[in-house]
């Protein structure tokens, strides 16, 4: 492992971790100061989180590119195969146990700051179609989004467009979007409002990689080329030196 690898999965899982406590954070403090409401504890979770993630994509983009979540390196690495960019597949798996990592220890975190055991299972059901369809529909658009903006050479406006489109979901899928396979294991952690339960994780996870594929699809049908620019997702990463790169 080169030190710039190692410095690029510090990164994912500081960034998935900060994110996922940003969600489960937000999610416990509108519980406490709206009792009751759950249209305003949404309201006020859906707007912390999309401030996070723009933030945290400022802070950690320049390093690993920001990923924080498993289908995001994953059609990295698939589309930029054919045009030697992207994640190495031992880069890929290196990002998805560091943003899985990254999440469990991110729930934990927020469990603690709020005075809650660091471990509760959550027991918020959230098996059913029409949550799974949303889920599709969420992960779909977040792929367009970032693989669309790293195309046309729009990177740098990743951060308010991700997380403006993530605040978005929160909305108008009734999922309420998590689109990202290491939040959702994160999230099991926890037994409060952002919480879902364990049983319900293999399904949202799989919801999520038929977005990934609906996604990437959609992606060579109206960006065939997109693959060239996946060294820009998220936000372009630091030049590496090439005497270390060592693509197949």
């Amino acid at each position: 492992m080169t030190i710039a690898l190692r410095r690029r999965l510090l990164a994912e899982f500081t960034g998935t971790a900060l994110l996922v406590t940003a969600v489960v954070g937000s999610g416990i403090m509108a519980t406490n100061l709206s009792p009751g409401n759950v249209g305003l504890q949404l309201l006020e979770n859906s707007i912390a989180t999309a401030l996070a993630l723009g933030a945290l994509i400022l802070i950690f983009g320049p390093v690993s590119g920001a990923h924080f979540n498993p289908v995001v390196s994953a059609a990295d690495w698939f589309l930029g195969r054919r045009a030697g960019t992207g994640l190495t597949a031992g880069e890929l798996g290196g990002y998805i146990v560091a943003q899985i990592a990254g999440a469990i220890g991110g729930s934990i975190l927020a469990n603690l700051m709020f005075d809650l055991s660091a471990v509760t299972w959550s027991s918020k059901d959230r098996a059913a179609g029409h949550l799974w369809l949303g889920e599709v529909v969420a992960t779909t658009g977040l792929i367009l989004l970032i693989f669309a903006l790293a195309r046309s050479g729009r990177a740098p406006v990743a951060p308010a467009a991700v997380g403006a489109y993530i605040g978005a979901a929160y909305w108008f899928t009734s999922s309420t979007s998590f689109a990202n396979p290491a939040v959702t294991i994160g999230r099991a952690f926890t037994d409060t409002f952002a919480g879902i339960a364990p049983a319900s994780v293999p399904g949202f996870v799989v919801a999520q990689l038929v977005g990934l594929a609906v996604g990437v699809g959609l992606l060579a049908a109206l960006y065939p080329d997109a693959g060239q620019a996946a060294d820009q997702v998220v936000v372009p990463a630091e030049e590496r030196d090439p005497a270390l790169d060592r693509r197949p």
